[in-house]
């Protein structure tokens, strides 16, 4: 029960920052935002460069990898923390 009560706090967050704008986000809290949903979604982050090199998307990965060892529980909550501190604001 826990577990869906859960997800559903967690897809109602992603609404929410779906809502938000970049330009509203600081680009350090865009990257939490970021990492936390993909260890969310996807779990640990797999890194291989590619012959594409693109600044934007190294930090990207980055971001998910310094967290990838939480859990995808831990990650919502996470995710959930940072989009309600943003709301309440």
């Amino acid at each position: 029960m826990a577990e869906k009560d859960l997800d559903r706090r967690f897809n109602e967050a992603v609404e929410t920052a779906m809502k938000m704008t970049q330009a509203s986000l600081p680009q350090d809290v865009q990257l939490r935002l970021y990492a936390f949903y993909k260890q969310a979604t996807f779990g640990t982050a797999v890194y291989n460069q590619s012959e594409n090199f693109d600044l934007r998307n190294a930090f990207k990965t980055n971001a998910w990898m310094q967290i990838s060892h939480l859990s995808t529980d831990e990650a919502k909550e996470n995710y959930i923390e940072i989009i309600n501190s943003l709301t309440s604001k």
